[in-house]
């Protein structure tokens, strides 16, 4: 079987062009790993790129040495998980009703959610909100305000649209109830979507900071994500008013570090739910 010409320039170009998306992606994680592997006179001078130079994990052993990362980073994890669930709970019983075209009132939700994407309350009217509810310098601070999401909302809502309606009408006519269908029928068949939704909001809350930097008054309680930008706002401040060359070398790649300790987990889960992403994202947003 011969292979048109046509086909063989476009299966080269396209080699070509996605390698070249492979470089150009994968060259920061790289080359912030090696910043975090260097000493701080390579990095000044401008010698580090894609390979460490003066290796030295000193920055690593003064982060991880400290107890309060440890504890920061339980914090990340426990508020990463409670706020996922809540969020995927909320989100996807919403999305299943307003898939509903016979729904009462339908717009009406469609529009109040469409609403919150381009208007809000602001920071300030936010915050005192928070604080008079009582749930300040708690985890429902973080979650309860990001509990749903309007753009995974409309993806999981257009997927649960596609999904064949003779399938819950005749779970109906078995005398299956709206929950058993939801729960038996309907979230078996949107495992892609659900684990996309899932990606995206575990990954949202992980790298968030700003909540819990407004919202949270004591050390103990704060993700790691803020742990991170104190230490690095820390040792800006201690480079500008100048400090020993131990410190300056912390100083100088603690970016770096901070970076590779925030994403590795990141990383470590993407390729377990990777088969579901493309699919997810793309039979949630093509109405077919």
């Amino acid at each position: 079987m011969t292979v048109d010409p046509g086909r063989r320039v476009f299966r080269a170009v396209n080699a070509v062009v996605l390698g070249l998306v492979v470089i150009v992606t994968l060259y920061p994680f790289v080359n912030i790993l090696a910043r975090s592997l260097s000493d701080e006179n390579a990095i000044r001078s401008g010698e580090v790129n894609l390979v460490p130079r003066g290796f030295t994990l000193r920055t690593y052993e003064f982060v991880i040495s400290d107890v309060t990362f440890w504890t920061n980073y339980r914090n990340t994890v426990v508020y990463t998980v409670v706020a996922t669930v809540i969020a995927m709970v909320m989100t996807t019983c919403y999305a299943y009703v307003l898939s509903k075209k016979h729904l009462k009132g339908r717009k009406v939700l469609i529009g109040v959610a469409v609403f919150t994407m381009f208007f809000s309350g602001g920071l300030i009217p936010n915050y005192v909100l928070v604080t008079s509810l009582g749930l300040k310098d708690s985890i429902w601070a973080i979650v309860l305000p990001n509990a749903v999401n309007v753009f995974n909302l409309l993806i999981m809502k257009t997927f649960f649209e596609n999904l064949p309606v003779e399938l819950e009408e005749a779970a109906a006519i078995d005398g299956m109830s709206t929950y058993g269908i939801l729960l038996r029928i309907v979230l078996p068949l949107s495992k892609a979507v659900i684990a996309t939704m899932t990606l995206f909001y575990a990954v949202a809350f992980w790298n968030s900071w700003f909540a819990a930097f407004l919202y949270m008054s004591q050390n103990d309680l704060f993700p790691v994500t803020v742990y991170l930008r104190n230490l690095i706002a820390g040792a800006t401040t201690a480079t500008s008013v100048g400090a020993d060359a131990g410190d300056m070398t912390v100083a100088a790649n603690i970016k770096a570090v901070t970076i590779v300790l925030t994403v590795i987990p990141i990383l470590a889960i993407y390729p377990f739910v990777q088969r579901y992403f493309v699919r997810g994202v793309m039979l949630g947003a093509v109405k077919g």
